[in-house]
């Protein structure tokens, strides 16, 4: 109750700062600025179902894909126990499962299609088929919203056309497929307000294959996708250089848009931004949302898309998507990508004995926490900017006018305005400023700051971050 009386004075507060705004170009008083809030405690229901991340299901999960002996995308699609036809309906299978326990909330599918031959990477036609379920959203005015939480089941070893070869793949990337089975073991039975899809695709080592033919689909149908979390390579803290942070995972983020057009280009050149992407948007949400007393993790924000391996984030990045990328911090490259075997008492490939499935269970409730937060708040208000023509007879404001457009949710109370010097990683500053969609503030050198909006809940729930670009209107 504490919280929701406090957004009553969200409801006064556009008339107190009407009130002290002056005609003139530098008339309106500086804004009383706060650090920006602690707001996801989690809450206690979302602390439950993170409680029952289980480092034993991982284990079991990744155990079960390493049995399949490889899951290369050209392995056998028919044989039973071997190959990535059997890997594809087990992965089913489980998520089947999974789904009786949602009381009809969730929905699986299996998408197939025929990949034609990429020279050095796929010699011949070949069926790849991605799995999923889909966790229907509870709110009608929120469920239009989807956020895609994924990891790819097939694997490979040093020869991309070696198929034939035991790829144990055990942390890449079937770490990440456990992280999606238990994220979609613990949620099934809690849906949020947002639809989640849990995903697994095949292709990717081969061209992210699997994962574009997802992406596109999706787009032609006019999914609305939020936020992509994809999860590669996510299971030991410790790397061929010896450093060890088992409490640490690193979160990969574009600044410049992938399909940015040539105008848009000079526009960052011209006004900035350039750290401001949606997908950087999304990842400052995640540092927000999943560091935090019920995940023990410190999320390490890497403005870089992912200098040294693409992975399934990048198609939907190619779409426009927000998508950010979870892999560990310092890899070990003589089990990954690896064929099994031993030189010079040095073992390589990707076993199992080199996964550390409590450091595994720690990032997947990363991933948990800030994916229950995105799918139980408001979506980033749209068409947020940053008015910069002054006032006559001015030439210049010290004044920032922002506007808005309403989010479409019905619990939504107010929005709050978030600011920071343009040398600052992550925001510094936010002022609460009512159920409008505009405002007029002032702050200290306004040149130097980059400035967003955000929308509230009737819980206290922030949206991520939608940054205010400089607009004539």
């Amino acid at each position: 109750m504490v919280r929701r009386f406090a957004f009553l004075a969200l409801l006064v507060l556009p008339a107190l700062l009407s009130s002290t705004a002056a005609s003139g170009a530098t008339g309106t008083p500086l804004v009383t600025a706060g650090a920006i809030p602690n707001w996801w405690g989690p809450p206690a229901d979302v602390r439950m179902m993170l409680r029952q991340v289980s480092p034993a299901n991982l284990k079991q999960d990744d155990t079960t894909l390493v049995e399949f002996g490889t899951r290369h995308t050209a392995s056998s699609q028919t044989d039973p126990v071997r190959g990535i036809g059997a890997a594809a309906a087990w992965l089913f299978g489980q998520l089947q499962g999974i789904a009786a326990t949602s009381n009809g909330s969730m929905t699986v599918q299996m998408q197939t299609f025929m990949q034609q031959p990429v020279p050095a990477r796929i010699p011949v036609p070949t069926t790849i088929t991605n799995v999923f379920a889909t966790l229907q959203g509870t709110d009608p005015t929120a469920s239009t919203r989807i956020y895609v939480v994924c990891a790819h089941y097939d694997d490979r070893v040093t020869d991309f056309l070696d198929f034939t070869d035991d790829a144990p793949g055990a942390d890449e990337d079937g770490s990440g497929v456990a992280a999606v089975l238990e994220l979609a073991r613990v949620m099934a039975p809690h849906p949020a307000k947002a639809t989640i899809e849990f995903a697994v695709f095949a292709g990717e080592e081969e061209g992210l294959f699997g994962s574009t033919f997802f992406a596109q689909q999706a787009a032609a149908s006019g999914a609305n996708i939020q936020g992509v979390l994809n999860m590669e390579t996510i299971g030991n803290p410790l790397g061929d250089n010896g450093v060890s942070e088992p409490h640490t995972i690193s979160l990969f983020s574009q600044g410049v848009p992938t399909n940015a057009t040539a105008n848009q280009i000079a526009f960052l050149q011209a006004f900035g931004g350039e750290n401001d992407d949606v997908s950087r948007q999304l990842a400052r949400y995640v540092d927000e949302t999943g560091e935090n007393s019920a995940t023990d993790m410190t999320v390490q924000l890497v403005w870089q898309r992912d200098p040294i391996r693409g992975s399934d984030q990048d198609s939907f990045l190619a779409q426009g998507d927000p998508a950010v990328r979870f892999t560990e911090p310092n890899q070990n490259f003589n089990h990954l990508a690896q064929n099994v075997r031993v030189e010079n008492g040095v073992q390589f490939g990707d076993l199992l004995q080199f996964v550390n499935f409590d450091y595994l269970a720690h990032v997947t409730r990363v991933v948990g926490s800030s994916l229950a937060a995105l799918a139980n708040s408001p979506s980033a208000p749209s068409s947020a900017r940053r008015i910069i023509v002054p006032p006559v007879p001015f030439v210049g404001s010290n004044d920032t006018e922002l506007r808005w457009a309403a989010n479409p949710e019905s619990d939504v109370v107010g929005y709050e305005v978030v600011w920071r010097n343009s040398t600052d990683p992550e925001w510094t500053f936010a002022h609460q400023v009512g159920n409008v969609t505009g405002v007029t503030i002032a702050v200290r050198n306004p040149a130097n700051t980059q400035f967003g909006v955000r929308a509230i809940n009737s819980d206290g729930d922030r949206s991520p971050v939608s940054y205010a670009g400089p607009a004539t209107s």
